[in-house]
């Protein structure tokens, strides 16, 4: 058994080395714009989370991309959009140079534009809103999660990628760019050509204060507007800073938040749970990873967590760590239902892929994706502008200032 095992390992490693010789001599043959699509293409073999590719062989339409004649870079990044295309899932898609570089730039810095951050639902195809960032010009404009963008400066959306539509809609402060949106409550609203004069968008990602109005019980309120490269540094900031300043309670608000880098949301659910399972990822083979909390909670004060519509991906895995860990009481209305889980891989011209690597389930299996997360206490509300925030007007924050403070009175009860 073991000679047999032993000639089945060598014949198979034999014929990976033959593999590689033709591989290589074949490799020699290729131009350099069919060199990046073939790189393009293994990578996607390599770490796409479907290893059936939607049902084709993947092997084939290797072969057929490149065989297409491919004159200039502008031919091979089309090529390679098609060939992606065919995997029928919009957040596996090419970053061209510009595109990428603005990626990287929107998780720790600024950007110039209106400030909305927009999904391709993958139901409908439609190019949809996932949430206007705090005091942009977009939510001046009263633009609100799941509103459709039809139209940009004229231009079909059906007929743009993702990130085709971004780029359109960033530009110079100053600069004006016209939307056609449809409201995602189509009984109250009516299509609406909007004039938007873009601006600086600052992405620092938190916004922190106390809310002393409670008599003897203060409360920290930490808004998180994305999950960038210093979000977890600057929470932890903001809970020490509010801590020293009297908080007994937090309310910590997801709402809106698209979503960002998987490891921020990670290290900001380390900030509020000391033990227990953070949140699970699911490869093509089915094999499991697990993140975990590290023993090192700022703070065992009662939580609530605002969540709404516009909660999606990273923010959905932080609010499901600390619902299901029983550290918070989640408020508002079911968030967005993004369970999928992209890596960047970087190209050697500046360019790069964004491709889908994994799905997340919760700490107890749940995989929410095109399902959300149901608050514990549900408070359906009205879009509010920025200022009304955290005011009477605001319903969903009062009801977390209330499971707060009656939980106050159940601890001083017991």
């Amino acid at each position: 058994m073991r000679k047999r095992a032993f000639w089945a390992t060598l014949l198979f490693s034999f014929s990976l080395f033959l593999f590689s010789i033709g591989w290589t001599q074949s490799a020699a043959a290729f131009t350099e714009e069919q060199k990046l699509v073939l790189q393009s293409w293994r990578l996607v073999n390599q770490a796409y989370i479907d290893e059936t590719f939607n049902h084709q062989n993947w092997w084939l339409v290797r072969q057929q991309y490149l065989k297409k004649p491919l004159a200039d870079r502008q031919e091979t990044y089309t090529a390679i959009e098609q060939m992606l295309a065919t995997l029928d899932e919009p957040f596996t898609r090419l970053l061209r140079p510009e595109q990428y570089h603005n990626l990287q730039v929107s998780t720790a810095g600024e950007l110039s534009g209106i400030g909305l951050q927009i999904n391709i639902n993958p139901e409908t195809g439609y190019l949809e809103v996932v949430a206007p960032l705090a005091g942009s010009p977009a939510e001046a404009a009263g633009i609100a999660p799941r509103d459709r963008i039809l139209k940009i400066d004229g231009v079909d959306t059906s007929t743009l990628t993702l990130d085709e539509a971004a780029a359109r809609m960033r530009g110079a402060s100053g600069t004006k760019v016209s939307l056609t949106i449809q409201p995602n409550d189509e009984s109250n609203g009516k299509i609406r050509q909007l004039d938007i004069i873009r601006d600086r968008i600052s992405l620092s990602p938190v916004f922190a204060t106390l809310d002393d109005r409670i008599p003897n019980y203060p409360i920290g309120y930490i808004r998180l507007a994305q999950f960038s490269a210093n979000a977890a540094q600057e929470v932890a900031h903001s809970v020490k800073n509010l801590e020293k300043q009297g908080a007994q309670a937090y309310i910590l608000d997801l709402r809106n938040n698209p979503g960002g880098l998987l490891q921020a949301g990670i290290e900001i659910a380390r900030l509020w749970i000391d033990e227990g399972a953070i949140v699970y990822t699911v490869n093509r083979q089915g094999m499991l990873d697990s993140f975990t909390a590290s023993g090192a909670a700022l703070t065992k004060a009662p939580l609530a967590v605002l969540v709404n519509q516009g909660t999606a991906s990273a923010s959905e895995i932080l609010a499901g760590a600390l619902q299901d860990n029983g550290r918070a009481t989640l408020v508002g209305e079911k968030t967005f239902g993004k369970g999928l889980i992209q890596s960047l891989f970087e190209l050697p011209d500046g360019a790069g892929l964004a491709i889908t690597v994994a799905k997340y389930e919760t700490p107890t299996h749940k995989d929410i994706h095109k399902q959300g997360i149901v608050p514990d206490r549900v408070v359906s509300q009205d879009p509010i502008t920025y200022q009304q925030i955290g005011t009477e007007t605001d319903k969903q924050y009062q009801a977390a200032v209330e499971v707060l403070t009656n939980k106050t009175v159940l601890a001083k009860a017991n």
